[in-house]
């Protein structure tokens, strides 16, 4: 059965931390606002209408700076003033393209807000020695990702002027929110250099996680300039212009602070992160992720599995973020598509067309793909789901109850020198901790899992993922890196004395 391109939500979800998913506050109208209400109104009209159900400009980018710090905040006023189709007015529309997600929260989304459909995920490394540029580049960051994710434009209108540089790149102008995502993240660049001194004055900070790094697997030909980086920005959308042009204006607004190490764009999820979602499927053809953990799983699920708590390593600056670990994973497709439908099906342990683990006779619905595969079933002499079934070898009961919350996608990267098709899986995987959430179950994949004839991992990244932006923020990471002009956190003070101290209240 073929996955439907858009699924149909319930109007109006709950995210992990109580707070209606979709749901964003909306701040009074300013002077500025109402004045600019006709304004917008005429822009909007000639830039072509809306790009879904009437919707009017939305998504334009700001430059960085004060300028958009100072004129970013009246411009997001006024668009909604002015726009009566905007990214708040339509919360919870059962069409993704016309949902917005709220920035702010305990918790960042992107994590457990139901999967897009498409992803644009980019990795920077900073070139700045300088701590507060850093924090300049947070909070620019932060002002044009909630703006963004709220289908407004950032910086206010634009500037008429012929002779200056537009603000934005303009390709979102007239589309909806579309269900962007922006979540940002820190890799062991931001504390440590290449030879282990510090960087910011943050290195006392560094998680034993990320200082450790990503051990090497079996059967990996990693590549260097396609891994790591500083700061990773994952943003996922329903249109995948409105994802590439939230990564291409942080791009712009990071210009002289950092510079793009790697980008990767996926299409097709190959996870569902809310019950709401059916199960999609890989390159492989296979339903993927039937297990993951879901938004609906319960706050306990949740703090046990996927959210760093305050006691954790580094929990006094990640506490409500979490660890993402990704793997770029190329398929060998052509030989796979070769392989007769009896190997493919024992190679997974699942039946292609509903789903269901092989120890489920004769599946005739989809359903069935949620029936507890029985690993004890056999016939003949031999386990119904071999030994070396990729879903054996990965579920959470033969791996000491680990479980991570995945949210990767397919991509491909055009074709190869013999006219072989580049494309595999870009697997995310949102963990607590690692060491104990993904490592051992990569490891056991990697060594025994049949599936793994088929597979080869070409790129790899580990990233702390911030906790949500509080409601007195003003920076993603704000305890971690402490307010414009305070000392370092990691130098001498908390992150509260360094003026660090963050709201995180919804």
């Amino acid at each position: 059965m073929d996955r439907q391109h858009q699924e149909e939500v319930p109007e109006v979800g709950t995210s992990a931390d109580g707070t209606p998913e979709g749901v964003r506050p909306t701040s009074g109208t300013t002077a500025h606002g109402a004045a600019s209400a006709s304004a917008s109104a005429d822009d909007s009209a000639r830039a072509g209408g809306a790009r879904s159900g009437g919707v009017g400009r939305r998504g334009l980018l700001g430059a960085a700076g004060g300028a958009l710090l100072a004129g970013g905040l009246l411009g997001a006023a006024g668009m909604r003033a002015a726009d009566s189709h905007g990214g708040s007015g339509e919360v919870g529309s059962a069409d993704p393209l016309s949902r917005s997600h709220p920035l702010r929260g305990e918790h960042q989304s992107g994590i457990t807000t139901a999967a897009q459909d498409y992803l644009f995920t980019a990795a920077f490394d900073v070139t700045t020695s300088d701590l507060e540029d850093l924090r300049t580049l947070m909070a620019d960051w932060s002002v044009a990702a909630e703006q963004m994710t709220a289908g407004e434009l950032v910086g206010g209108e634009p500037d008429p002027n012929p002779y200056a540089a537009p603000r934005d790149t303009g390709e979102a102008w007239g589309y909806p929110p579309s269900s962007l995502t922006i979540t940002v993240g820190v890799g062991r660049g931001i504390f440590l250099d290449a030879d282990g001194k510090d960087r910011f004055g943050l290195a006392s900070r560094i998680t034993e996680v990320l200082e450790a790094g990503m051990p090497t697997f079996a059967n990996e030909a990693l590549q260097e300039k396609h891994s790591g980086g500083d700061i990773v920005v994952q943003a996922c959308a329903d249109d995948a212009q409105v994802a590439m042009h939230a990564i291409r204006n942080l791009t712009r607004i990071a210009f002289g602070t950092a510079a793009l190490r790697w980008t990767q764009i996926g299409y097709g999820r190959t996870s569902s992160t809310s019950t709401a979602q059916e199960t999609p499927r890989n390159l492989f053809g296979f339903k993927d992720g039937t297990l993951n953990v879901k938004a609906e799983d319960g706050a306990d699920v949740l703090a046990e599995h996927l959210w760093v708590a305050e006691g954790d390593d580094g929990g006094d600056w990640l506490s409500g973020g979490t660890y993402l670990a990704l793997r770029k994973i190329r398929m060998h497709l052509e030989v796979w598509d070769r392989l007769q439908l009896g190997d493919q099906e024992a190679t997974i342990g699942r039946d292609k067309r509903y789903g269901a683990p092989l120890s489920v006779a004769d599946p005739a619905a989809s359903r069935a793909e949620f029936t507890t595969p029985d690993y004890e079933a056999s016939e003949g002499g031999s386990p119904l789901i071999p030994a070396d079934a990729h879903i054996r070898l990965v579920s959470p009961e033969n791996n000491d109850g680990a479980r991570m919350l995945r949210r990767g996608y397919n991509y491909t990267d055009g074709s190869d020198s013999l006219g072989r098709i580049d494309g595999g899986l870009f697997f995310a995987a949102f963990v607590r901790d690692p060491r104990a959430g993904f490592y051992p179950v990569l490891n056991r994949m990697n060594r025994s899992d049949a599936l793994t004839e088929y597979l080869q991992h070409v790129a790899s990244g580990l990233f702390a993922i911030l906790p949500g932006i509080g409601t007195g923020d003003t920076m993603f990471g704000q305890r971690l890196f402490g307010v414009p002009g305070s000392a370092a956190p990691g130098a001498g003070g908390s992150a509260s004395d360094g003026g660090g101290a963050s709201d995180s209240g919804a």
